[in-house]
């Protein structure tokens, strides 16, 4: 075979037949040791998902992403709008990290952790193993015409889905508007929340779609990463890769006949059984090489090991393995690349833990009022007015709250009643008028520190600006 006939393969996506259709995967149910692995891990996320949104800490709900009132709970800590700048290095160190764990192992997010792949292959894929039965079954179903037994298994099937897939979406919506709201939405029944449930049927709508029909192309067609990995990895990133030197041998692979020596024969121990593509959930050869759609599933390693076991030939013919490693035997070394996104990451989450010890639960915004200039009240005392917003961010209210002046000699004087009350995870809003005596003044244009306090007890400071005469300077 020539080389341009071996690379054919990188010419097209496994899911696409050479007329432009769809090719539809059925891949073999796996088993093996890294399967029973993926499975755990894949039941503890998926049980973190669904339970995430109904632990409390504090009061708070563990994890919330609340955008139409820009409310968000990470792990029971509250963040506000006030916060994004620690959002904001969130996202940038979880960026790193995802960029740091491709480098070095590859695409193995997407197998093990990336919850298209669990929901699909741990959830919708063992549904349809348990209805329609395993690769074969379900190949000789889908080839069947529509008799009775079609019918029943398919809709059957599609019904799970769209339970699956509507209890999918309430979780979501759960992360959204909150668990309790979802829960007083139930009880208060879906006409009294048509706007809600138009939303709700929309995303059930999608997650169906995508596990019912569009499946695995999310991985090869829609998902960013995929393409993301190419420029990532090198010979050295530790990827489900195929031992092509043991594999092909001298003469290549081929069928295994009993009692043979391939060794002496000059073949590799690749017996060509097709296994590893069966068994595949995105229908690719891994003896091809690393490709775009492998998304690191360890089911071909689990099925190759499982083969090889069979004609007593040793396991790891697929391993997980760097091309150096495969090429030259070369062990696994941290370069100075993996280096140095370690070393960004470590001083991103550095940066991040120390802001958030420095957080303040209780942040007060005091600023002029726009368009207004200072007032003269007597002949010594100068009035600017000013608005404010004390934001709380705990889960307890803010009582008998004043404002002072902590750096000048002067007097706050609120529009509304002297002291107010600021609600738990609420805002208090008002206008205020600050008076000094213009002695005090020496420019103008005064730095202030005013000081917030709750039954006399000092909870945050904040400054703002104080305009006075510039005769005054």
């Amino acid at each position: 075979m020539s080389s341009q006939e071996k690379e054919v393969f990188r010419d097209s996506i496994g899911t696409i037949n050479e007329e432009g259709n769809r090719a539809w995967v059925f891949p073999k149910k796996p088993d093996g040791k890294f399967y029973d692995y993926r499975k755990w891990v894949s039941y503890f996320l998926l049980a973190f998902l669904f339970l995430s949104p109904f632990i409390k800490i504090n009061g708070n709900q563990f994890l919330l992403f609340n955008v139409l009132d820009r409310r968000f709970n990470i792990f029971g800590f509250p963040f506000w709008p006030q916060d994004f700048h620690l959002f904001v290095i969130s996202m940038i160190i979880g960026v790193v990290f995802v960029t740091l764990f491709t480098v070095v192992f590859g695409r193995i997010f997407c197998g093990w952790i990336c919850p298209q792949t669990i929901f699909l292959e741990m959830v919708f894929r063992r549904i349809e193993y348990w209805i329609e039965g395993d690769r074969g079954a379900q190949i000789r179903l889908d080839k069947q015409p529509w008799n009775g037994e079609k019918i029943r298994k398919k809709l059957f099937k599609w019904f799970i889905f769209l339970i699956i897939s509507f209890l999918i979406a309430n979780i979501f919506l759960a992360y959204l508007i909150g668990s309790d709201e979802l829960i007083q939405y139930v009880k208060d029944g879906p006409a009294k929340h048509i706007s809600t449930l138009v939303a709700l049927s929309i995303f059930t709508a999608v997650f169906y779609f995508i596990f019912a029909w569009f499946r695995e192309q999310v991985c090869i067609i829609a998902c960013p990463y995929g393409r993301l990995q190419g420029v990532l990895l090198d010979n050295k990133s530790i990827v489900v890769a195929y031992d092509y030197k043991r594999g092909e041998g001298e003469k290549g692979r081929k069928k295994i006949r009993k009692g043979e020596d391939r060794a002496a024969l000059g073949y590799g121990d690749c017996i060509d059984c097709f296994q590893c593509v069966n068994v595949c959930p995105t229908g690719i050869d891994i003896r091809n090489g690393t490709q775009l759609e492998c998304v690191n599933c360890t089911a071909c390693i689990d099925e190759c090991n499982t083969v090889m076991e069979k004609v007593n030939l040793p396991k790891g013919l697929i391993r997980y393995a760097s091309e150096e490693n495969i090429e030259s035997k070369k062990t696994f070394r941290f370069t100075a690349r993996m280096k140095g996104y370690t070393a960004v990451l470590i001083i991103l989450i550095g940066v991040l833990t120390g802001m958030l010890f420095l957080r303040n639960e209780v942040e007060a915004t005091v600023l002029r009022l726009p368009g207004q200039l200072y007032e003269h009240k007597g002949e010594h005392i100068i009035s600017n007015v000013y608005t404010y917003k004390i934001v709380n961010k705990t889960t307890k209210e803010i009582d008998d709250v004043v404002l002072k002046l902590e750096s000048h000699k002067g007097k706050v004087e609120l529009v509304a009643g002297n002291t107010f009350t600021v609600p738990e995870q609420g805002i208090a809003e008002g206008t205020l008028f600050i008076e000094i005596d213009k002695a005090f003044l020496d420019k103008d244009k005064t730095k202030l520190i005013i000081g917030v306090y709750s039954k006399g007890e000092l909870i945050e400071t904040t400054t703002t600006n104080f305009l006075g005469p510039r005769s005054y300077r």
